[in-house]
């Protein structure tokens, strides 16, 4: 990328039956008014015209690559074309049009991959409707993960931050049963965790020994035991593990004090240990802007933070907002990753 130059972001479709067209029209409407990066858009361009028709909304499209894609965005919303499959109705998954979904992420990955994107912004996809077709992942990010591995043959471990102008939180566990929580907290995958999420707060957000406040599994972080042994026993070796090696952790903490205002301002992101224990906070406080971050990939990945929303589709309802935060984040990360000289 050429310096002063916009970063070139890929955005995936997403299910073309949700409201990834909707908010992608829409979001590319506001690219003046809210200062958006050049995009380029993967995926059936007769969905996002058919969607345009349907809101109501004028909106030039042209078909385009990571070479013309910058150069197109400020006329018209530049499209590489990934066929949907089959016709699409809004609010209506269809397995059929899984293939090109799928197909939309792996060309972002690819692109990334090889440097001609500077990063993925992707839409929302619904698993039900993949797993349908065959999907063998527990969700986008595994899959991220997976494609990242395939293109570099370097492995890697995915950690999900969601990130809002108030509030950045990281699920150790994620989208697993409650009861299947303990068992699969491990000391290790804490401090992996961790340690992922300490590095690229560093390379990818510019923080200087970013810090973490890691939260304790069980009410008041198990009280000393009296409310389970997990807290003692798997939690606080890993600050001290973390701490010896030089990385800035606060812990186990009890997650009810956590994330009022006084506490928010001692920490730049909340390690938890658990889905709910991460997204009930930073949903609450940032639920139209918060963003969903992926670290610890070869490349960098946001996304919004909501689903596709199918009751939304092409009713005009849906809100762009955090679409528009995903993308001039994924900026924002391409610039300082252009900055550093790294990836």
């Amino acid at each position: 990328m050429a310096a002063g130059a916009a970063p070139l972001l890929a955005l995936t479709q997403g299910d073309p039956a949700g409201i990834g067209p909707d908010i992608t029209l829409m979001a590319w409407l506001r690219r003046d008014k809210d200062g958006l990066p050049p995009f380029l858009y993967l995926g059936d361009p007769d969905v996002l015209a058919a969607r345009a028709t349907m809101l109501g909304l004028d909106v030039r499209m042209r078909e385009a690559d990571e070479q013309s894609g910058a150069s197109i965005f400020g006329e018209a919303l530049p499209v590489l074309a990934v066929s949907a499959g089959t016709g699409v109705e809004a609010g209506r998954p269809d397995s059929r049009t899984a293939h090109g979904t799928i197909r939309a992420i792996e060309l972002a990955v690819e692109m990334a991959v090889l440097g001609k994107v500077e990063a993925i912004v992707t839409n929302p996809i619904a698993k039900s409707v993949l797993y349908e077709s065959g999907f063998k992942f527990p969700g986008h990010t595994e899959f991220l993960a997976d494609l990242g591995h395939k293109v570099t043959g370097q492995p890697g471990m995915p950690v999900m931050m969601i990130a809002g102008p108030e509030l950045r939180t990281v699920p150790v566990t994620i989208h697993i049963p409650l009861r299947q929580v303990p068992e699969q907290l491990t000391t290790r995958l804490i401090y992996e965790t961790c340690r992922i999420t300490a590095h690229d707060l560093n390379r990818r957000f510019g923080i200087d020994s970013p810090r973490l406040a890691v939260s304790g599994l069980n009410p008041h972080a198990g009280e000393n035991g009296a409310l389970g042994l997990e807290d003692d026993a798997v939690v606080a070796p890993v600050i001290r593990q973390l701490r010896a090696d030089g990385i800035n952790a606060v812990g186990p903490l009890p997650g009810d004090t956590m994330f009022h205002k006084a506490a928010r301002d001692t920490y730049d992101v909340a390690i938890c240990m658990y889905h709910d224990q991460a997204l009930i906070p930073a949903k609450a406080l940032g639920f139209d802007d918060a963003v969903n971050v992926t670290l610890g990939l070869p490349f960098i990945r946001t996304s919004p933070d909501h689903g596709t929303a199918f009751s939304l589709a092409g009713t005009g309802k849906a809100k762009p907002t955090s679409l528009i935060a995903a993308l001039k984040m994924a900026a924002q990360m391409a610039s300082r990753k252009t900055v550093h000289g790294s990836s």
